[in-house]
């Protein structure tokens, strides 16, 4: 079960805007996978939906090199960089239990390159820059909970 959704931000503030509604619906147990080239705004997203969960924007920074940092807000967010594994045994070796426990979300960017790891039931967002500015998110739910998110984001009119 595949479910897919084209969005356009005009401004990182509209980015940061679909980060926090997308907040607003995420449930423990939650994977969102972030793809897209450096400067996409793959971090920017990860520290609006953590503002979102209670988790003050200071502390969110991405985790090139330390891998995976925690954060406690109304949701435990497990966010995770995969940009310098070699491969993706080293992703596995990270402890991905403990990454997609079902007492939070777990964030992860270049999501692509650790694909196969992932859970069957996650969130796709491919973050590609239209201008300075402006991005286009395309959103791919897979499993059923993936598409639930589609279908909220869809819903909120983005």
């Amino acid at each position: 079960m595949i479910s897919q959704l084209s969005l356009d931000f005009a401004t990182e503030q509209a980015t940061a805007d679909f980060g926090r509604r997308l907040a607003a619906v995420l449930q423990p147990g939650d994977v969102i996978g972030l793809i897209g080239p450096l400067g996409a705004g793959k971090t920017r997203l990860v520290k609006a939906l953590a503002a979102a969960l209670d988790v003050p924007a200071n502390l969110v920074n991405s985790p090139t090199f330390t891998l995976i940092q925690e954060y406690a807000g109304r949701l435990p967010i497990r966010h995770c960089d995969a940009y310098r594994l070699k491969n993706p045994a080293e992703f596995r070796d990270l402890g991905l239990d403990e990454l997609f426990a079902a007492d939070g979300v777990a964030l992860i960017e270049w999501a692509d390159r650790v694909m196969d790891e992932l859970p069957d039931e996650r969130l796709e967002i491919r973050l590609e820059p239209v201008s300075l500015t402006a991005r286009r998110a395309n959103l791919t739910g897979h499993g059923i909970r993936g598409v639930a998110l589609i279908e909220l984001c869809a819903a909120a009119r983005y």
